[in-house]
């Protein structure tokens, strides 16, 4: 039953590790009959592409918007989704319980454009708001194209999409909580807040220390597609990171080579960052990604 599962990762993920190679290269897909059979007619040049990279202005402006942004993700992202599962968790209602999950977990499944749009009709300058305003005798405004907001926006339009289908997580790992533990503490002069904080917390920190050490490793891929649809509405000034700048290399400007060194570089603190995370939740007492 896993062979296909076992067979997909196999050929879109570690099959394509194997093309890294083409950073040591001046890749050129057209000197072979395939891109493939190009492999082993591109020029080899050592660590040159890397050498470009780090001299490009535009590569560190990518890295600095990518760490801002995965920093605003952390603080106001990471948090919203274990809130929320406390919350459905505190309804008694079985049926108020499923609807407010519902109506959680529906914006997961729209596409980045739907949600985009609707951002843009909420907050762009023709959006919903800025026509209220101006009926009023205010001035407008267009959230959506300004480069000093960008960063949080985008954080709102991830928080709206995904904070819900994060609660099914904190939610399973709530339910694993035997009730025992709640009426010894509410017999033993707790309230409500005490027992979420000396029960509830202690049964989530294992699944929260596990889900921030993954999150960690995938700090430097913000959204690629949400911020590509928003990229030349506020420049690349705000919106490059390094999903885009590798997109826009490798793929517009068609210098693969160039763009592959920078996805190199991007996995490698990748997997830097994910064996830091899981050394500090080990050092915490908890299993992390994997035990010691």
């Amino acid at each position: 039953m896993t062979l296909p599962a076992v067979l997909l990762v196999l050929v879109f993920t570690y099959v394509p590790i194997l093309g890294n190679v083409v950073a040591f290269q001046e890749y050129d897909p057209y000197v072979g009959d395939n891109g493939f059979v190009a492999v082993f007619h591109s020029p080899w040049v050592g660590l040159e592409q890397f050498s470009r990279l780090f001299e490009d202005p535009a590569f560190w402006d990518a890295v600095r918007n990518t760490l801002v942004l995965f920093t605003l993700q952390l603080l106001l992202f990471f948090p919203v989704p274990i809130l929320l599962a406390l919350l459905v968790n505190s309804v008694l209602r079985p049926r108020v319980r499923a609807l407010s999950q519902a109506i959680l977990y529906l914006p997961h499944f729209f596409s980045w454009v739907l949600v985009v749009t609707v951002f843009q009709q909420i907050f762009g300058g023709a959006g919903i708001i800025a026509q209220t305003l101006r009926r009023h005798g205010h001035e407008g405004f267009d959230l959506m194209t300004d480069p000093g907001v960008f960063k949080f926006l985008v954080t709102a339009e991830g928080v709206w999409k995904d904070a819900g289908w994060g609660v099914i997580v904190f939610l399973a790992a709530l339910a694993s909580v035997s009730p025992d533990l709640y009426e010894a503490a509410a017999m033993d002069g707790a309230g409500r807040w005490r027992r979420m904080w000396h029960v509830t917390l202690p049964a989530l920190r294992p699944v929260i220390a596990l889900l921030l050490v993954l999150r960690v490793g995938d700090a430097l891929t913000v959204g690629f597609e949400q911020i590509l649809l928003q990229r030349d509405a506020v420049g690349p000034g705000a919106a490059e990171v390094l999903d885009t700048y590798v997109w826009w290399n490798g793929v517009r400007n068609q210098d693969f080579s160039y763009a592959a060194a920078a996805g190199l570089i991007k996995g490698v603190v990748g997997l830097g960052l994910v064996l830091a995370a899981n050394k500090v939740a080990h050092l915490m007492g908890e299993q992390g990604v994997y035990k010691k």
